[in-house]
């Protein structure tokens, strides 16, 4: 019989765990009582097409996963203020519930800030017209607006809390916070908005040094670490001392390569073919769960930024994102496994114990689609929507529109000449056109942009068309994001009044109309279509040979940007987007030479960079 206090003991732990189904003690997590390993990936269900969700999360329970680590965009789910939606690729409960299927768990990431290489960090547009706002900071619109995003957030997915029956273990307090400030009653009130909201366990995820983990940890959530396993560690154990914050080790971004960003030198990160970089992976997640410990790999599954959603970094200059973001990862932008997958998963198995985890998935091959013929059916200022008038010009979220482009039009009223400023500085791309001919770029990528000077006469039309590369995500310019033109357009310093503004979203492109002719293409924007067949429906990779820069829609899909700079040269079709015949293709070329023609589907990647043919 046992003795009575150990009995009562015994007891109250038992009483515990049902009272909370996740927990931990200083040496382990603990599901439904007994010791949980988290062996984890990331997988961010809005790069995601809904339709491939379970095959992705197939994979990754059949790479030996047990835990998926999903960031949430709040700018796709109220892109409008007020106005949510929770479709499609923005069916977060569906997609967590399909994970549950799989016989996963969830660790929930939604911010409100998430970095993930996402346009601003996840935050939506129309936070810079609230007056008042600094983002990431406990200022009262900011705290409001973040906690109506929780809020709505959690009525939609709380019910599939651990303590209801649902995957998601936990959830994380903003996103390494301790690498930007150390607001601790920001967080502290962040903190409080999400425990309210999920009823959850909660914690913390900052790089592994002092000064960011001491700026990001707040009593009450479980500090963890990202990057190197033993760096973070040995950090967290050092510098962190509140018991509240004390418990198993997680390292909650491992990083298995890096992100791609749009430049001529930057060349596609990947460790497939480096049989010495994989290792020392392996190397790495073995110590990890020896040690007792935790780990999500940064990223399990890339996916794509499909239409505008990519980030940028700011150092120097911006670096924007490619629209790829298959982030060099076991299973790549297509969904596809590769050596990295095969060389985890024999790790993870060596573990748990290879029966434990379920068979690889058959693949199906991708398709080859030939060469497309695209004819230019529009020229994009001839499809220019109605205008707003203002004397001087105004960002574009103050004309409601978070992504795309935007033009600025002005007519010249007497002679002037000089260096061209389109505001305090460019934000981001400026395409400039006299008289429907282009004068110049001006690109805010290189640390010191191309002058643009101009010779206008009288009733000259000077078109200023502006690009939103991908608000940043990380680097000090993170608080003002606004877009188009901030502040006065000046031409050799002089003030340039009166001006017409057209926002220009691209979230369609346009339905060509008999009474447009199609003029030159070898200046101004232009939109050219196509159709094509398919013999089977599968995935593909669209190249486009000869052309400069702009986007593609396939069947009204957005599929992002293309950019001869590289490093991407190719973007991800899937299957789910085409029919076996009448498939309609729509290219914007910002940038026409009038050598454009076709596009091509193939089955491979296509990594590489060419120069930049407006580089200064």
């Amino acid at each position: 019989m046992l003795p009575k206090l150990l009995l009562l003991s015994f007891t109250i732990l038992r009483a515990a765990q049902a009272i909370a189904p996740f927990s931990w003690n200083n040496e382990t997590f603990l599901l439904h009582g007994e010791p949980y390993r988290i062996i984890g990936g990331q997988m961010d269900p809005q790069r995601i097409p809904n339709e491939l969700w379970a095959d992705r999360l197939a994979k990754a329970r059949a790479m030996g996963l047990n835990t998926i680590f999903s960031y949430i965009f709040w700018d796709q789910l109220e892109p409008t203020q007020g106005a949510w939606d929770f479709s499609g690729n923005n069916d977060i409960a569906k997609y967590f519930r399909t994970a549950q299927e799989q016989g996963l768990n969830v660790v929930l990431r939604p911010g409100p800030y998430i970095c993930g290489e996402h346009e601003w960090g996840g935050f939506p547009a129309w936070l810079s017209e609230v007056p008042g706002m600094v983002v990431r900071t406990d200022n009262e619109p900011f705290m409001a607006a973040s906690k109506s995003y929780i809020d709505r957030l959690a009525e939609d997915i709380a019910d599939l809390g651990v303590t209801k029956g649902g995957p998601i273990l936990m959830v994380q307090v903003e996103n390494e916070y301790g690498s930007y400030g150390s607001n601790h009653k920001y967080v502290a009130e962040l903190r409080d908005i999400i425990k309210e909201a999920f009823e959850l366990p909660l914690y913390t995820n900052d790089g592994g040094e002092k000064s960011m983990l001491e700026g990001g940890q707040i009593p009450g959530a479980l500090a963890e670490t990202d990057g190197d396993p033993q760096v973070g560690f040995k950090a967290r154990n050092k510098y962190v001392t509140n018991p509240s914050s004390l418990g198993p080790e997680l390292d909650g971004e491992y990083y298995v390569t890096w992100l791609d960003q749009w430049a001529s030198n930057y060349t596609h990160q990947t460790d497939v073919g480096n049989i010495q970089a994989i290792q020392k992976v392996q190397s790495d997640l073995t110590w990890i769960l020896k040690n007792n410990g935790s780990f999500s790999i940064y990223m399990f599954h890339g996916g794509t930024n499909w239409g505008f959603q990519n980030g940028a970094d700011w150092g120097a200059n911006l670096e924007p994102i490619t629209t790829s973001y298959d982030y060099g990862a076991p299973l790549d932008e297509s969904g596809r496994t590769n050596e990295i997958y095969n060389a985890l998963r024999e790790t993870i198995g060596n573990y748990v114990g290879k029966d434990t985890i379920p068979d690889t998935l058959k693949e199906e091959p991708l398709i080859t689609i030939p060469e497309i013929q695209l004819k230019p059916a529009a020229n994009l200022f001839d499809y220019l929507p109605k205008p707003v008038t203002k004397k001087s010009p105004v960002n574009m979220e103050a004309l409601g529109q978070s992504t795309g482009l935007t033009l600025y039009r002005h007519v010249i009223t007497s002679p002037i000449n000089g260096t061209l400023a389109p505001g305090d500085y460019p934000r981001d791309r400026v395409l400039v056109y006299v008289n429907g001919k282009r004068a110049g770029v001006i690109d805010s990528t290189y640390e010191v942009p191309n002058t643009v000077r101009l010779a206008l006469k009288k009733n000259d039309v000077l078109d200023l068309l502006i690009e939103n590369l991908g608000r940043v995500n990380y680097g000090p310019r993170i608080v003002d994001q606004r877009k188009g033109i901030v502040g006065n357009v000046t031409v050799g310093g002089n003030v340039l009044s009166n001006w017409q503004m057209y926002p220009l979203p691209l979230d369609a492109p346009p339905i060509s109309s008999a009474k447009h002719s199609v003029h030159s293409t070898s200046s101004g924007p232009a939109f050219f279509t196509g159709t094509f067949d398919v013999d089977t429906v599968g995935d593909t990779y669209l190249e486009l040979p000869g052309w400069t820069k702009g986007v593609v829609w396939v069947n009204g899909v957005n599929l992002g940007r293309y950019w001869i700079v590289g490093p991407q040269q190719t973007l991800y079709l899937p299957g789910c987007y085409l029919q076996k015949s009448g498939n309609k293709i729509t290219v914007l070329a910002l940038e026409p030479t009038g050598d454009e023609g076709s596009v091509r589907g193939i089955t491979t990647r296509n990594w590489g960079n060419n120069p930049d043919p407006d580089a200064p």
